[in-house]
């Protein structure tokens, strides 16, 4: 597989090999060590979530408290939508952007997106299949979001009339999640992403 980082740090880019013949393809979606050895450190898989989007819906921006965080591999195994990741960490040089990957059950692409960065996609097709793995268990009352939709971030979502869920659709501003003290911190991140390698290292 091929692994290339995006230009926000911590976030990257998967394309798998695959094999096929008359019967099918193959390919490895996920491999830890190669994973590590473009990360730094292991994806200690602790939760994988599945989701099925109609055409149309956006999730998201959402992110954990850091610690722990939550970093994500992420893959549509049905359909295709775009996947967005945004650097919410307050003191980062590339923070209030964002980048965009289109996943597909065609090129079989993935994202990984490290602790303290914002995550969403867009459901480009009926029935959109979204399975990812965590780092983390969900932890109510430690997850936020922000607006997919807000002005300042200005993510090009192709669909004219996104919808939302509620949770959604009330989430703040970058602005206003900054105001509040709900964004990670740039630092703090790069401490905890250096202790997990510390861990790493001593295993």
């Amino acid at each position: 597989m091929k692994i290339r980082p995006l230009g926000i740090k911590g976030a990257f880019e998967v394309t798998p090999v695959q094999h096929g013949d008359s019967r099918g393809r193959f390919l490895e979606w996920y491999r830890f060590d190669a994973l590590a050895e473009a990360v730094g450190h292991r994806l200690d898989l602790a939760q994988a979530n599945l989701s099925t989007s109609a055409k149309g819906v956006v999730r998201g921006i959402h992110f954990a408290d850091v610690p722990p965080g939550q970093a994500k591999y992420v893959t549509c195994v049905s359909g295709a939508v775009l996947d967005v990741i945004v650097d919410i960490r307050v003191g980062s040089p590339t923070f209030g952007t964002w980048e965009a990957v289109r996943l597909d059950d065609e090129d079989r692409r993935a994202v990984y997106l490290g602790e303290g960065l914002g995550h969403g996609f867009c459901a480009l097709t009926e029935g959109a299949t979204v399975a990812y793995l965590c780092s983390s268990t969900y932890r109510p009352g430690h997850e936020h979001g922000v607006h997919p939709l807000d002005r300042e971030l200005g993510i090009a979502w192709p669909v004219s009339d996104p919808v939302l869920s509620g949770k959604d659709a009330e989430a703040p501003s970058l602005a206003d999640a900054g105001a509040k003290g709900l964004l990670p911190r740039y630092d703090a991140v790069h401490s905890f992403v250096e202790s997990l390698r510390q861990i790493d290292d001593s295993r």
